[in-house]
């Protein structure tokens, strides 16, 4: 089971987590829970790091970010306790949580489980801080932002739990935002790949890393809602979305538990901008020298048009990066204008980008033109297009994001009937 920060947020949530907990382990259950650091507390610490030293060194970063999922860890523990259970935290050094890579972006190599499954089989509840582990050298490590989903599924995966939990402040996955669209509504199930391209283009339920993980592992994950009430559904009985293989996702289907949908559901993402280099020499390399010092910076860059060649061997390259990486990947091109040999560089900030996402697409033909005549009808502008074997993402003004998310959601027939919104 793993709870988020909101779920995390002060000892009166705490206590309804134990609660939920308990439930679990009365219902027969061996559990082993991950926590995040109480929302908010995170960005607290990073502000006392900048405080402390604007070009702190990243391991001391770790050493102070990583305290708020042991406070946390440990006041679950002594929650349970103060409810009759027998429970203890376990910190990243003590199972331990063995990572590789950088400091403040680890990625998790493996667990050694062996005691703390000892412990669950003596009846212990398992309470872990998420987000943190050890290096090679010995040194604590955290793994990036969102790096609690991470934990609670290789965790998951290392004591082979049967399930892992992800209690959020959403009780499930949805086929859009329902803040935008009324008649969206919960998904019984999704595969690990429909998963991974919603979290990738915008759906914020689960962080991208930890579904690449639980689909590499094997690890079935549900996603619930920490808000429910005392007397809420068991979660054995299934109320939230379940993300699993395709061959889970195939008996499901079988079994009449789950239709199976051309598309699954619809993502949007606001924080992208676009840039546009102008009359780009038409030569092998040119592209290359354009995308290779945005690499070398970290700078993901998703959607690439190239226009058709202009008469003088030029062209015009387009291409979206995360909004937050905008004004940096502007100085770098800048720098290199000489070497890519561009004529202009025109920025847009103003964009959205809006994504159909089923695994249905790989036997149906015309997603893609639903897509567009849709779109279309309303007078809506696609100003690029890519696509993936499941998935097709156009880019259009920022202001129609809403009303495409909603034309999409209806041309596709994703929109819950009345009787079943109730």
């Amino acid at each position: 089971m793993k709870f988020g920060g909101t779920s995390m947020a002060g000892t009166e949530r705490i206590r309804r987590v134990a609660n939920i907990v308990r439930r679990q382990q009365a219902a027969g259950h061996e559990v082993a829970v991950v926590v995040s650091a109480m929302a908010g507390e995170t960005d607290r610490l990073v502000g006392f790091c900048r405080e402390a030293n604007a070009l702190y060194d990243p391991a001391e970063y770790d050493v102070v970010v990583a305290s708020g999922e042991q406070v946390t860890a440990g006041l679950l523990a002594l929650t349970l306790q103060s409810m009759g259970c027998k429970a203890r935290s376990w910190l990243g050094w003590q199972l331990p949580v063995r990572t590789v890579e950088a400091h403040a972006k680890a990625r998790v190599a493996g667990i050694d489980a062996p005691e703390m499954i000892a412990s669950l089989e003596r009846g212990e509840i398992a309470v872990i801080p998420g987000f943190q582990g050890i290096s090679d050298d010995g040194r604590l490590t955290t793994l990036g932002r969102g790096g609690s989903d991470t934990s609670a599924v290789a965790v998951a995966a290392a004591i082979k739990a049967d399930r892992c939990d992800i209690y959020t402040d959403v009780d499930g996955v949805y086929t859009t935002d329902p803040r935008i669209v009324a008649k969206a509504h919960k998904l019984k199930a999704v595969t690990y790949e429909e998963m991974l391209e919603l979290a990738s283009v915008g759906a914020k339920v689960l962080q991208t890393r930890s579904v690449g993980l639980a689909m590499k592992e094997g690890v079935r994950i549900q996603v619930l809602s920490s808000f429910l009430g005392d007397d809420a559904i068991p979660a054995d009985e299934l109320p939230g979305t379940l993300i699993v293989s395709d061959e889970e996702m195939d008996q499901l289907v079988e079994k009449g538990d789950m239709e199976r949908q051309l598309v699954t559901g619809i993502a949007h993402d606001k924080n992208e901008a676009k840039v546009i280099l102008t009359r780009v020499p038409d030569r092998p390399g040119a592209v290359a020298n354009i995308f290779e010092p945005l690499a070398a910076a970290s700078i993901n860059v998703d959607m690439i048009i190239q226009n058709v060649g202009r008469d003088k061997g030029e062209t015009d390259v387009t291409f979206t990066v995360p909004q937050a990486d905008l004004a940096r990947a502007q100085a770098l091109l800048e720098d290199k204008r000489d070497v890519i040999g561009y004529n202009r560089i025109i920025t847009d900030s103003k964009i959205a980008k809006i994504s159909v996402v089923g695994v249905g697409m790989k036997s149906h033909a015309g997603v893609a033109s639903t897509m567009f005549r849709a779109l279309s009808d309303r007078g809506i502008n696609i100003q690029a297009i890519s696509t993936s074997e499941i998935k097709i993402s156009v880019m259009i003004d920022e202001d129609e994001t809403e009303l495409a998310v909603r034309v999409l959601h209806t041309a596709y027939g994703l929109d819950a009937s009345e009787e079943a919104a109730e």
